[in-house]
């Protein structure tokens, strides 16, 4: 089950660092000392986090959201201010409920994957609680001109991360205007 879950999670890290030494590379050629300095700092406490994911299974809440933040900055960089997030998460809920460590970078880097974001579709990623205590992650959909060369991998781990650790089954909706998924979560020991 460990030696499973270790490979789901280790299919996110190549992806996400071409990405990120693409920004890096991004931020040289402006030559904006400062936002380089912090994209490169934050780039430091994400990696930190992936690289100790594989010694975890389940995370708090606030651990993921605490990297989601990191991650928050490095995006809103990458994409000029286009993508913004809503974090609508009650703080004392945090601490109580758990969920497979990394379940957040999959989605956030379909929407990025699968949609236009430009002056004319700012992207909004909103990530709230439900009544049923399931983290709704959702953005409105503005399809690529061209389809993106992917193959559901993104998802199909985060189920399987899910139902290996959780024995819990996560939701995908998606209507024509919004795409969203309910992560199940577990109460805290």
């Amino acid at each position: 089950l460990q030696s499973r879950c270790d490979a789901l999670a280790n299919q996110i890290n190549p992806h996400f660092f071409f990405n990120s030494l693409n920004g890096v590379q991004s931020l040289i050629r402006k030559k904006d000392d400062e936002k380089t300095l912090m994209y490169v700092h934050e780039l430091s406490d994400i990696f930190r986090y992936i690289l100790q994911s594989d010694k975890r299974g389940l995370v708090t809440l606030r651990e993921e959201l605490e990297f989601i933040q990191s991650f928050r900055y490095v995006m809103e960089v990458r994409f000029a201010n286009k993508l913004v997030f809503s974090i609508q998460v009650d703080e004392a809920m945090q601490d109580e409920l758990t969920l497979p460590v990394l379940s957040l970078l999959p989605l956030v880097e379909n929407v990025t994957v699968h949609n236009r974001i430009d002056s004319e579709h700012k992207m909004e990623i909103t990530i709230r609680l439900n009544e049923q205590k399931e983290l709704v992650v959702s953005n409105p959909i503005y399809p690529k001109l061209s389809p993106p060369d992917t193959n559901g991998t993104g998802l199909r781990n985060l189920e399987s991360r899910f139902t290996l650790l959780m024995n819990r089954q996560i939701r995908i909706e998606c209507d024509e205007n919004t795409f969203r998924v309910y992560l199940p979560l577990n109460k805290q020991n």
